[in-house]
């Protein structure tokens, strides 16, 4: 795909009066780019084993899942602070934010982009990668150091 060609995904169709049906396609490339600018700030922190899943077509309420691993509960706060930063930058704010730190694992919902900040411990209990196996994984660019 060319760049800045827009990526769309079907959401739905429209009946017209003939019977045919028209298929409704939404564009997604504004989420894809929040979810790598929540990917790079991820880790800018020192986050790890960042991986981004395109769940658009298999669930259907989000586009993006950001999947993180911190090494201890000090870091998944800052982490998610700093997520939660760059983001408010672009004029994104999330809708809820789910966990606490104590418990290894935090979420921030964006809508279309659901971040999810884990320790590696509770990033291992819940395996979201092998939940979400179909889902194809989008490509991170390794951060400049």
């Amino acid at each position: 795909m060319a760049v800045g060609t827009p990526r769309r995904r079907v959401i739905g169709a429209r009946a017209a009066r003939d019977g045919e049906h028209t298929l409704v396609t939404a564009d997604i490339t504004e989420s894809r780019s929040v979810a790598l600018d929540a990917a790079q700030a991820a880790e800018n922190k020192k986050a790890t084993d960042v991986v981004i899943l395109d769940v658009g077509d298999l669930l259907g309420i989000t586009e993006f899942f950001v999947i993180v691993s911190t090494s201890n509960p000090r870091q998944l706060d800052t982490v998610s602070d700093e997520v939660h930063r760059v983001l408010k930058v672009e004029g994104r704010a999330p809708l809820r934010r789910e966990g606490v730190t104590g418990d290894g694992w935090l979420v921030l919902d964006y809508g279309d982009v659901v971040v999810h900040v884990f320790t590696e411990t509770q990033r291992d209990y819940y395996d979201l990668e092998r939940l979400w196996a179909d889902a194809p994984r989008v490509e991170v660019a390794a951060p400049a150091r």
